[in-house]
């Protein structure tokens, strides 16, 4: 088991979703996150069956940064009860997760500079 997990968050939109991504990885909540733009979801919602295209966010991180990234989502997404679920990722390529690390954390000499 390795300290990386992903994050699954629906968004209404693109634009939406792309925002929430690039403040995360801003932020250095996230290493990456992914927008994949065709979803349909069917949920049940104030006692109703509803249904409506959405976004998905793949999140990137690592355990220990879960708590400031679902405070973080939670504070700008425009759903009342935003997806927000943690995947464990059980392995993963040796260097990817080293780079994933390496992302969430500040640069030692203070630049922005991506490690990647």
């Amino acid at each position: 088991m390795t300290n990386a997990i992903v994050v699954l968050c629906a968004c209404p939109n693109q634009q939406e979703a792309g925002s929430l991504a690039r403040r995360l990885v801003d932020r250095r909540l996230a290493a990456c996150a992914t927008v994949l733009a065709a979803a349909r979801s069917y949920y049940r919602w104030q006692g109703a069956v509803e249904s409506a295209d959405e976004c998905l966010l793949l999140v990137k991180t690592s355990s220990d940064q879960f708590e400031a990234l679902r405070c973080e989502i939670e504070s700008i997404h425009s759903y009342q009860v935003p997806e927000i679920l943690a995947l464990p990722v059980i392995a993963g390529s040796p260097n990817y997760l080293d780079w994933l690390s390496a992302s969430l954390q500040p640069p030692e000499d203070g630049s922005e500079e991506s490690v990647r």
